[in-house]
């Protein structure tokens, strides 16, 4: 049998983390893209970053028929969140700029890609990178590469720099009580066993 679940968070009704998640506002919308298998994962962090932004959605498919319309949203600039040679690192808003509607893909990076490939619309979009990270808080799971973070990470981080000097840490509270339950429930030996080498 199933335990009950958060119908908000999704998480199960003891380890609840809506008392947890803010309620921020942002100029740069964020529209997340979730692949399909990251969707009933249980460190679903696209789903903290969406409840904790006012100004966020969070879309879960492969093919997404509707991106010209999310696309073409009045008063915003459409950029790919994404690493890539013609990247453009993130700063901080020029006083009268449009603010970005920043489209963020959310799955591993084979799964990131593949959106990618199966979207072209979101494949030809100008991409921009965060240009300096703190190392990742997710310590369940092990990071591909320097500089990968979560997707709520990545959120926090591009907010961060576009927005300054508001800070968007408030984000990171649920996901690092999240991470910190998997731990706790998991035991410190076998965290420890796993994913302390």
């Amino acid at each position: 049998m199933p335990r009950p679940t958060c119908s908000r968070c999704q998480r199960p009704l003891g380890h609840c983390l809506c008392a947890l998640i803010p309620d921020l506002d942002s100029r740069t919308r964020v529209l997340i893209l979730q692949h399909p298998s990251e969707a009933g994962h249980a460190l679903n962090t696209a789903r903290l970053a969406a409840l904790g932004l006012a100004n966020a959605e969070l879309r879960v498919g492969e093919v997404f028929d509707d991106l010209p319309q999310w696309l073409a949203q009045p008063g915003y600039r459409a950029c790919l969140l994404f690493p890539g040679d013609d990247a453009v690192a993130l700063t901080a808003y020029a006083p009268a700029e449009q603010p970005l509607l920043l489209v963020v893909p959310d799955g591993t990076w084979r799964k990131a890609r593949k959106l990618l490939h199966l979207n072209p619309l979101l494949a030809g979009l100008p991409r921009v990178s965060l240009s300096s990270v703190a190392p990742s808080r997710y310590r369940l799971r092990k990071a591909p590469g320097e500089g990968a973070l979560s997707t709520v990470e990545a959120i926090v981080a591009a907010l961060d720099a576009l927005e300054a000097p508001q800070r968007f840490e408030a984000l990171l509270k649920p996901f690092d009580a999240l991470i910190d339950g998997q731990i706790a429930a998991m035991g410190e030996e076998v965290f420890t066993r796993n994913h302390l080498r």
